[in-house]
């Protein structure tokens, strides 16, 4: 995962109906005031490609893999959040972003950890490496709004233990996110240039700063509702996530069950993040 090492990582916390209160989280943001009640909450870094005072050490190191999981050393729990990339060139004026134009989009893992009270969302999204994930194979953008590439992709995600596979996340359209295209821009470029250091948030636009304005970003925007049975599942050692987004005009999720069943991953218009958890 070298090729990212100049790029900004940051997510996006709360961008899907109900994933937060899935995951446990809806009591940190309480104080959070947002533009509508469908906004998400905030966005957070879990990396940063040069050192930032300001921000604790453990964002300079690249969390990204495309094959492992290392969970941490403390005994806490963990939980995959199957979620959608974006590759972005990131443009400035006036030392100020003033655009975002997502390039390449792909399976992510924003695996994070669960506990009450951290005091940043941060805290929670990079323990070190291999504790992040994006699919090596990323699907180029032909334009980021209704009519292209992306209206026809959705989401999928299962947790292999034991030899048993398991549906993890619901499968969803992309469609489904509650900030997507223009939309979504918009807030990204407003959140990242006003988000104040306040409860769980950090001032993104000052780290940025002091990064010397990176051009290159990747983006996870926000992670999709767990089944029943990966809302109530932790990682533990030996087992195998698996995350898909796919054109469902060419392929289903039940494919790539069957794909997962007899380890054959030659789908088309597929990007595929395989995990083994550590």
């Amino acid at each position: 995962m070298d090729k990212y090492k100049d790029f900004l990582g940051l997510g996006i916390a709360g961008n899907f109906a109900l994933h937060l209160a899935q995951a446990g989280e809806e009591e940190d943001f309480k104080e959070i005031i947002t533009a509508d009640e469908a906004a998400p909450k905030g966005m957070f870094p879990f990396y940063l490609p040069k050192h930032v005072q300001e921000a604790k050490d453990i964002l300079n190191t690249c969390p990204l893999s495309n094959s492992a999981i290392k969970l941490p050393p403390q005994d806490v729990n963990v939980q995959a959040e199957p979620e959608v990339a974006l590759l972005c060139d990131f443009v400035y004026e006036n030392n100020r972003l003033s655009k975002i134009i997502p390039t390449y989009f792909g399976a992510y893992n924003d695996c994070s950890i669960r506990v009450a009270g951290a005091s940043k969302i941060s805290d929670k999204k990079n323990w070190g490496e291999n504790s992040k994930g994006v699919s090596e194979k990323l699907i180029q953008i032909d334009r980021f709004d209704s009519g292209g590439i992306m209206d026809s992709y959705s989401i999928c995600s299962f947790l292999k233990r034991d030899n048993e596979i398991h549906a993890y996340g619901e499968d969803v359209e992309l469609g489904g996110y509650s900030y997507f295209y223009e939309k979504l821009l918009d807030w990204m470029v407003n959140q990242i240039n006003t988000q104040e250091n306040f409860g769980p948030l950090e001032p993104l636009g000052e780290y940025i700063f002091r990064c010397e304005n990176p051009t290159k970003a990747i983006i996870s925007i926000g992670a999709t509702r767990y089944t029943h049975y990966g809302e109530t599942t932790f990682l533990k050692e030996g087992d195998e996530i698996i995350i898909a987004v796919y054109n469902r005009t060419k392929t289903t999720s039940q494919n790539i069950l069957e794909s997962i069943k007899n380890d054959s991953y030659n789908l088309l218009d597929a990007s595929i993040l395989r995990q083994k958890v550590l």
